[in-house]
Order: structure tokens, then sequence, then C-alpha cells
């Protein structure tokens, strides 16, 4: 901040006609002249300093002109003002996006969140339901105002023999989890981690893996959705069933969820397997695979021929497994280890580090740590890459628990990340199109020189009836596939933040512009970044029309928040009205 008070003092006090360093190159002149007489050289230091303050004076008096009674007034001293108190920092987990925003309701009830949204309404001002931040994208953020649902975070009714679940929709699925353990029931499916709030959560069309299971989406049985204009509206596939359909992935644009019923399963054990496999071998055992794991994913390592496979199947499915890896921790981190310390050397001239702190970090703290070392340098990359797949080697084995133990993901530290799904047959007959994508991917890499961390992850879901879901579909035996590419944000310097964050859009768009259009590859809602270019939001306007009811939406949106009380900058940017569509050129 004081840089950029310095900038506007320099700017305001020179003459238009003249740069705003004129000041700096006088005093720089100043003092690089020829040595003087001591009593000459006394008199122009004096009499620089003199006009230094007459400088100083002209440049504050400019930069900060007094209202018109100012003679009135008594002065006080400057101080540099912190934020009000009254002014929110809100950002999302990646500190990727941020607004500061004065309006952040949070609603311990129904009526209190009707209460806010028809003033809103009555008032046309905005008011954006933001759930946990988990999104990359950001998309519940909005500086105009936002509502959170955390304290409205209840089970209200469980029906073990139904397998039913009724909560607010502000509770988290951590906490779900844990109320619905006592009645032996749990959520049929996980995304990677715990933390969002279940309103959230579906929204967006979140999803777990496992080409027999939807998105989270399908498991809403009704909901109750606060709206700004209709009030607080009961949905189900028998009360309204079309708003229903659309309003469970309704990316919080035609109403705040406030009550949801989710159909749940018997609480149940996984047996995951993990193991290392090669493009060949995934080849000739896919369709194998997909039909036979109940869940099941990719982890691809570019520059490498690794590819981690991860099954988790029911312990029945398996025949007393050994459940203990052949490696113990130590032993597969130790690589790592080594080449962190060889790493601090190279970079930052250091003697190998005996910390102690080295030997406590997990494998995805180690790769932030080498990463940050040098995060964009292709080689270094190839290397980290390189010791992950030695890493999974070592980890190769069995481990069982119960599903929302193991089916979480630790996914690393901050990121970039960007998921797009696309069809791939029937499970019966799959296209096998999911692999041609990672081939083309993965060569697409190596040739651009992209500095690709590991791992590109790999997931599959069935259809999901949702039409504003990625994976919507009208075909009951469609499956999806759904791939994430990542770049790690593992440094607080902001310069190389930013390099990372232009790199991570070079390498999004290499993979937009050669394969997104070949595959019918559709952005994940908390993953799509809005871009600033006019033309290239106009493609992706046309992009989003061809595989989403986006006049439904729209037309919904009106009849429920005529005067956008719950839309964003963003939101309104994907889909603006019919008048409004901009033209690709």
């Amino acid at each position: 901040m004081r840089h950029l008070l310095l900038s506007r003092l320099l700017r305001r006090a020179s003459p238009p006609s003249q740069p705003h360093h004129h000041h700096l190159q006088l005093i720089r002149a100043l003092s690089s002249s020829s040595p003087l007489p001591s009593s000459d050289a006394d008199l122009r230091k004096y009499a620089g300093y003199a006009l230094l303050v007459l400088g100083c004076g002209a440049a504050t008096y400019y930069s900060f002109p007094f209202p018109a009674d100012a003679l009135h007034k008594k002065a006080v001293p400057f101080k540099y003002a912190p934020l009000p108190d009254d002014l929110h920092t809100v950002s999302n987990w990646s500190g990727t996006h941020e607004v500061h925003t004065r309006v952040l309701l949070q609603p311990d009830s129904i009526p209190a969140l009707e209460d806010a949204l028809a003033t809103a309404h009555r008032e046309r001002r905005r008011l954006r339901p933001v759930g946990s931040g988990l999104s990359p994208n950001g998309l519940g953020l909005s500086r105009a105002g936002m509502v959170n649902l955390a304290l409205m975070d209840k089970v209200l009714d469980v029906d073990v023999k139904k397998k039913t679940v009724t909560v607010q929709a502000g509770i988290r699925v951590s906490q779900l989890v844990d109320a619905l353990r006592e009645h032996g029931l749990t959520l049929q499916n996980f995304a990677s981690v715990r933390e969002q709030q279940v309103g959230g959560i579906i929204q967006v069309g979140a999803h777990g893996t496992g080409a027999l299971l939807p998105p989270i989406d399908e498991q809403v049985i009704s909901m109750k959705l606060v709206t700004p204009a209709k009030g607080t509206l009961e949905l189900s596939s028998e009360k309204d069933p079309d708003l229903f359909y659309l309003a469970r992935c309704g990316l919080g644009g035609l109403g705040v969820v406030a009550e949801v019923t989710l159909q749940c399963v018997e609480r149940h054990q996984l047996v995951e397997h993990s193991f290392v496999s090669n493009a060949d071998e995934i080849k000739k055992n896919h369709k194998k695979w997909l039909s036979e794991n109940k869940h099941i994913k990719y982890l691809w390592i570019p520059y490498t021929d690794t590819v981690v496979v991860v099954q988790c199947n029911p312990p029945s499915k398996w025949k007393t497994p050994k459940l203990t890896s052949k490696y113990g921790k130590d032993e597969a981190l130790q690589h790592v280890r080594d080449l962190y310390r060889e790493s601090l050397k190279k970079y930052r001239n250091e003697a190998e580090s005996k910390d102690s702190a080295i030997d406590e970090l997990s494998f995805p703290e180690l790769r932030d740590q080498l990463l940050a070392l040098d995060p964009l340098d292709k080689d270094h990359v190839i290397r980290i890459n390189k010791a992950e797949a030695e890493y999974w080697k070592k980890s190769e084995g069995y481990r069982m628990g119960w599903s929302d133990e193991i089916l979480g993901f630790e996914c690393g530290g901050q990121q970039w990340v960007n998921e797009t799904c696309f069809p791939t047959g029937t499970l019966a007959k799959p296209s096998m199109k999911d692999l041609d994508y990672m081939e083309e991917l993965l060569q697409l890499i190596e040739k651009e020189d992209v500095p690709a961390p590991a791992p590109i992850e790999q997931r599959w879901t069935a259809r999901s009836r949702s039409p504003m879901s990625p994976a919507s579909s009208s075909e009951e035996d469609d499956i999806f596939s759904w791939v994430g590419i990542i770049m790690y944000l593992p440094t607080s310097d902001p310069r190389q933040r930013k390099d990372i964050t232009e790199e991570f859009f070079n390498y999004r768009s290499l993979i937009q512009t050669s394969l997104w259009d070949d595959y019918s590859a559709y952005e994940h809602w908390a993953k799509i970044e809005v871009p600033k270019d006019k033309d290239e939001l106009a493609e992706l306007q046309v992009r989003l029309r061809k595989r989403f009811p986006v006049d439904a939406y729209n037309k919904a949106r009106m009849e429920l928040d005529p005067n956008k009380v719950l839309s964003s900058v963003k939101l309104d940017k994907m889909f603006p009205g019919t008048q409004t569509v901009q033209h690709a050129k």
C-alpha cells in the first residue's frame, strides 16, 4: 500500500507535461554531482532539503485536497486505515478467488432465510448463496453480498426403513456422515473431500467415482428451495418434477436450497486395492475393470508410463487379501525425502538438511515442498513425478475401512484445477474414448513441454437426470469420464503464484483447443473459469448452449428471481439473457 501511495504522490505533484519521476531524477542528479567546496556543498545540501520539504508539501496538498470547511476542522495525524470492522474477506480454500463484502448473512431458520431473500428482492440487492468456499472457481463468491447456511446444519429426520435422511442444507458432509453412523447408514458415494455443505455439493454437480454410481445430485429425493420471488417451494419428482430436476444442479441461481432429503445406503466397509500399471495394461483390462469394480479411478503421472489404479469393493469380493504393503511408510517415502534434501542443496545452496521435520511430512506435503523450489521448471517437475511414481510403486497393497474413510483422497495443498466430463459409451459397450482422451492429453503435455505435475485424476460416473449436470443424459446406461488436471500453488510469493497461474491457464487452453470439442467435454461447474476476453466469453456461451438447457434455466431464473438477487458476475456472464448473448467471431 505504501508503494501505491508514493506513486500517487509523485504522479499528482508533477506538472502534467513532465514525467512523474521528475523529482526522483532531481534528487539523483544532486547526489551524484561532483564534489564541491564544503561551504558550497552545505549550502546546496540545505537548499535541497528545503526544496524537498516544499515538494512533499505540494504533493500532499494535491494528493489529499482539503474540503471547503477545512479551516474549521482540527488537524489530525495521518494513519493507515485498517479494513472496516463490517468488511468481510471471503476466499475459496485455494486462495485463488477472494472478495470483500459488507453483507454476509447467516440465517438460522427458513423464516429468517425467507425474510433475507424477500428483503433483498424488494430492495433489488444481490445475495449470492455461498457454502464452504471449496469450489476452486469461487462460484458462490460475490462482492455485492452473500448468504451462508452454516447455522442451518441440523439433521431433521432419519428413516432407517427407507434409508433416507432429511437435513438442513448447511450441514457439512462430514457432520452428516457422523450423524448417520449411529443409524447404520451412510451416503452412496463421496467426492474427494468431506467439508462441503450438502446444499453446495449437490448444486454444482459434484461426484465420486464408479461407473454404476451417478453424481451426488442423483441422491436427492426432495428439497425445499427458498426463492426471492416465490418464497419456499417444496420440490420432488412428484411435486413440479421439471423444476425439481433443473434445480437439483441449479448453481445457486434458482433459489437457496434450505432442506434436502437424501437417499442413503447401509453403512459398509470397502477394501481398497492400489497398484501400479501402465497404458498398455490399462487398455487390455479397462472394460473389465469398469464393470467389475464398484469404485475405480486412475491416477496418470505425466512424463512416465505409470498409471496408479485404485479399486474399491466390498470385502466379500476379495479372498482374504493381505492388508499390508510390501514396504513400510518410511521406506515408501525415503527416496522422496532424499530428493528434497538434494534439491535444497541445489536450489538454496543449503547443506544437506538434517531437519527431522522433513521425516514428519506426508507425500503430498513433500511434493508441495519440492515444487515450491522451482514449480515451473519442467525437468524439476519430471524428477518429482518420477519420485511420485516410485512412491506409488512402494505403496501398492490393500487397506480396509468404512466407505467414508476409504473414498477420501488427499488432494494436496492450494492449487489450480480444471476438470472436464465427457461421455464414454455404456458399461456394456464402452467407447474407449476415455483412454483415447488420456493418450492425447499426455502426448500434448510432452509435445508442448508443459511442467505438468501429478496426478491427472480420471474417474467415472453413471448419468444424471439433472439437465444442468455435466453428466446429464436421457439414456439410463450412459457412463461418463471425468478428468482433472492440476497445478499446485505451493508458495505464498505473489509473483510466483502469478507465474504459476499464467502457466496453468496456458495448459488449460492447450487442452481446450485440442480436445474438448472432439470429445464433447464440458467443465465441472465448480471448476469452470469464466474468461475475461470478450471473444473467449462468447465462445463459452455458445458451448454451454450446445450442452445445457440455457433458455429453460434462464426462464426459471426470471420466474423465481427476476431481480437477480441470487446471481453474480460469473453467473450472468455464463448465462446472459437471450437479448444479451454474445456472438463468437
